[in-house]
């Protein structure tokens, strides 16, 4: 029974995670971490393997969330590339900050964290772009009216934001895409479906190298992992549809509470060693 709550987890972390252009981490390693209070199984799981584990997931995750975006034809593939030569090294200067935290305070900073992507998610749809730079590179793109766009971004502004992305992948075990869809939205004027592709496919090669150093670690539990895995890759395709099918308003508002609902209780274990 304990695992079949894993492989629950693997698949709702899967699912969001594809379909907000998340990740998933951000569900898994607040799962593992209260979980242990209750489950055998993750009895005395460190912050460095519920990470460690996590990325090794956002791997299958990001993997069958892009293969099913690109069948879209939604993944930017050059932008994609680009971000990851900001989050790739990110993440291993985040994998190195992680070696350094404990338990308790651990949960504390992530429970912080939680309520500021809570936070981020919430007025996410009440923030206007900002006007475009006139430098930097530009593409063209007709939106579901018809209407001609363009979206575009200065290449070391766009690399620097997501190096601080892919720090915070890293130590925290999540994909990033809580932060850099807005970015890619609000900064860049990427369309939305494409901004979510577009970052699982960063954060799939972000999750590649992150995982790998965490593996070198001895960071990852591979029996927690093939639990996760098949719901992770199944939630993965499933969020990609229902992306492509719903505006996803009443998930993202279910992810919100789940959030500030996690974060409270992390921060509570953090403070009280509970």
């Amino acid at each position: 029974m304990e695992w079949i709550v894993l492989i629950i987890v693997g698949l709702i972390a899967g699912t969001f995670g594809s379909l907000l252009g998340l990740g998933g981490g951000i569900i898994v390693v607040p799962a593992l971490l209260i979980l242990s209070t209750t489950l055998g199984i993750l009895a005395g799981i460190t912050p460095q393997v519920a990470v460690g584990t996590s990325l090794l997931i956002m791997i299958f995750t990001g993997l069958s969330s892009t293969l099913a975006y690109m069948k879209q034809g939604k993944v930017d593939y050059k932008s994609g590339l680009l971000f990851f030569c900001g989050s790739g090294p990110g993440a291993l200067v985040g994998v190195w900050l992680n070696r350094f935290l404990e338990v308790e305070p651990f949960m504390i900073y992530f429970g912080i964290f939680m309520i500021i992507v809570s936070a981020v998610l919430f007025i996410r749809p009440y923030l206007k772009p900002r006007p475009l730079s006139e430098k930097g590179m530009k593409y063209p793109y007709t939106d579901e009216l018809g209407v001609e766009r363009v979206y575009g971004y200065r290449p070391v502004l766009a690399i620097m934001i997501a190096f601080f992305v892919g720090m915070l992948s890293g130590l925290f075990g999540i994909g990033g895409g809580s932060l850099m869809v807005p970015a890619m939205i609000i900064l860049f004027h990427f369309p939305p479906h494409m901004a979510v592709a577009t970052s699982m496919f960063m954060i799939l090669l972000s999750a590649l190298t992150s995982s790998i150093s965490h593996i070198v670690l001895g960071n990852v539990n591979w029996l927690y992992a093939l639990a996760l895995i098949p719901g992770a890759y199944i939630g993965g395709i499933a969020g990609a549809a229902i992306n492509r099918r719903l505006s996803g308003n009443a998930l993202l508002l279910a992810l919100r509470i789940f959030l500030i609902i996690a974060a409270i209780r992390l921060i509570y274990q953090g403070m009280s060693g509970a």
